[in-house]
């Protein structure tokens, strides 16, 4: 009996602590201008990225080969993150092409890893939907959604933390039952909410636009994936990142705002540059 109350009460101090934890962290973002529950400071964010990287290049096939592939993904991120506010923020930024044909897909990891699958590149036609693609990850980067996820997390498995204390008479069962707990846990929470997508829509526009990209990048960008998935094929990226439904409405309006007189003529479009590195490297 003595026991059961000793593991009820340790199991009700993790909770407690597991909340205290959560609620308590709380984060100014500069960038974004909201206050963040975060757990995780910048230095781990990018930590962590970097050792989830190598896991997830070699889950999906690897990086493609081309060097001059690479290096103009990487060339058009790093342009639209130095020319944009997003250069504030203390991540290392990575741009990489993974070898993935048969996956339509853009993705970031926290810290500022971020991949696009060979079979997006191909899908595009012009490097301003490129910009719009990378921008919109460097949004969820710089508003730390994956950071905001990894804390709801943390919560989750201090309580089934709390839950394995109280029901396990072997203490090592407990720790590594919240273990794959934590792991499920981070499996299921990869998907975006409507909330995040809709905030990298608008922070990936304001990005792509400081750096002189046309935003009717993006823009097409989201019509692609609409008219992909009309024809019965919906790519993986409206799979981690739920459509809101009305974002093309969203998105038009906030060029419409932005430029009531027109699109300026001098916004890089990109098409003839984008055909010439990537149609030959992809054909």
């Amino acid at each position: 009996m003595g026991s059961l109350l000793l593991r009820l009460f340790l199991g009700l101090l993790f909770a407690v602590f597991g909340l205290l934890n959560y609620w308590g962290n709380v984060s100014y973002n500069p960038i974004t201008g909201e206050n963040q529950r975060v757990a995780l400071t910048p230095e781990q964010e990018i930590a962590l990225g970097q050792q989830g990287r190598q896991e997830i290049v070699a889950q999906m096939g690897g990086l493609h080969p081309s060097r001059e592939l690479q290096a103009y993904v990487n060339q058009v991120g790093q342009r639209v993150l130095q020319q944009s506010q997003a250069a504030q923020s203390p991540y290392p930024f990575d741009f990489s092409l993974i070898d993935d044909p048969a996956t339509i897909n853009a993705f970031a990891l926290p810290g500022g890893q971020i991949f696009v699958t060979t079979g997006l590149l191909k899908a595009l036609d012009a490097e301003s939907q490129l910009a719009g693609v990378l921008g919109h990850e460097i949004g969820h980067v710089v508003a730390r959604h994956g950071a905001e996820h990894l804390a709801k997390q943390q919560l989750g498995a201090m309580l089934v933390n709390a839950i394995g204390v109280a029901t396990s008479d072997d203490g090592r069962s407990g720790q590594q039952a919240a273990v794959i707990a934590q792991a499920v846990n981070q499996l299921v929470s990869l998907n975006y909410s409507r909330q995040d997508e809709l905030e990298s829509d608008r922070l990936g526009f304001e990005f792509m636009t400081e750096a002189d990209y046309n935003p009717e990048g993006i823009l097409e960008l989201m019509q692609i994936f609409e008219s992909a998935e009309a024809g019965g094929s919906p790519p993986e990226f409206l799979s981690t990142h739920p459509n809101p439904g009305n974002r093309i409405t969203l998105l038009e309006e906030t060029i419409q705002e932005a430029y009531p007189n027109g699109i300026p003529a001098q916004l890089i479009e990109g098409e003839e540059e984008f055909s010439q590195t990537v149609d030959s490297k992809l054909s």
